[in-house]
């Protein structure tokens, strides 16, 4: 028996959505901190640098908790994890960020709950209610709405590869939850970050800069910020909450994401908080409580 079968339901729930609404907390400063680092990395370094890190932070874990290995039937499901937000969704984001402003690629985050729904309906048998959907798709559009009402510019490149992103990172968290009810939340991560290691080590090597003496602090505090908490902690949260609180429903609490980064360039880089993104933000609050009505 595993831990998450003896805790009451409505427990159970509750504490999905807080561990999930701390993951996302972490999530928030990923795309900033992915833009302000590529400015003193290389895509492909800072996705298999973050990777390794995060690795041997997973590995130690393991060891030291002394996990038992994955059975056959949890390779696979291991692996989709891994390609989705172990390479997939940093690699991709990085890309796209060399085309696009972390302000811009908002619109895709806002994607990013509906798209999580939709695996986790497709790879885990969740069947959420009709209103659901409805709070969703409305959460999803205040999101992309409040975005381009900000005038930003596209690039075509750029709004692809976010798009890829966002499709493999959806899998990878729908994935990863439903591993997560029977192998642990951070284990599942843990084994994923694992599997990546033999090949991100040697490519964090190959695609390393031939000097650091021109990356500046602010890129190397990012490259700390992706690894230990993008890349890992975050992850511990998010997935044991996706696992208790339905991925479906709790994935909604990605809508907020995008207003977490806000609030956060508002606080450290004094930036100015309009009341359109005040209202927007009580509106997708109103999503999320819907969502979290219907959602099961």
């Amino acid at each position: 028996m595993n831990e998450i079968s003896i805790v009451p339901a409505k427990q159970l729930n509750a504490n999905g959505w807080l561990n999930g609404f701390i993951g996302v907390l972490l999530f928030s400063g990923s795309l900033p901190a992915t833009k302000l680092a590529i400015l003193g990395f290389s895509p492909l370094f800072l996705t298999s640098a973050r990777a390794t890190i995060a690795g041997l932070l997973a590995l130690a874990a393991l060891t030291i908790f002394k996990q038992k290995r994955p059975n056959r039937n949890q390779i696979v499901p291991l692996i989709i994890v891994a390609l989705g937000v172990v390479l997939g969704y940093p690699l991709l984001s990085a890309l796209a960020l060399q085309h696009i402003t972390s302000a811009h690629s908002i619109v895709f985050v806002g994607l990013l709950p509906l798209a999580t729904a939709l695996f986790g309906v497709w790879r885990g048998g969740e069947r959420p209610k009709p209103l659901f959907w409805l709070f969703s798709i409305l959460g999803s559009l205040l999101v992309v709405g409040y975005a381009v009402a900000q005038g930003l510019t596209a690039s075509l490149n750029g709004d692809l590869l976010m798009l890829a992103a966002i499709i493999v990172c959806g899998l990878g968290y729908a994935e990863g939850a439903r591993l997560s009810k029977t192998l642990g939340g951070w284990q599942v991560i843990s084994w994923a970050l694992l599997i990546s290691l033999p090949v991100m080590l040697p490519l964090s090597f190959i695609y390393m800069p031939p000097g650091f003496e021109n990356v500046n602090a602010g890129a190397w505090i990012s490259l700390a910020y992706v690894s230990l908490f993008s890349m890992f902690i975050g992850f511990v949260f998010w997935y044991k909450g996706l696992a208790q609180g339905g991925v479906a429903a709790v994935g909604q609490l990605q809508l907020l994401q995008p207003f977490f980064g806000l609030a956060l360039a508002a606080f450290i880089l004094h930036e100015r908080v309009s009341w359109g993104m005040l209202l927007v933000t009580i509106g997708v609050i109103t999503c999320v409580a819907g969502s979290k009505r219907f959602g099961k």
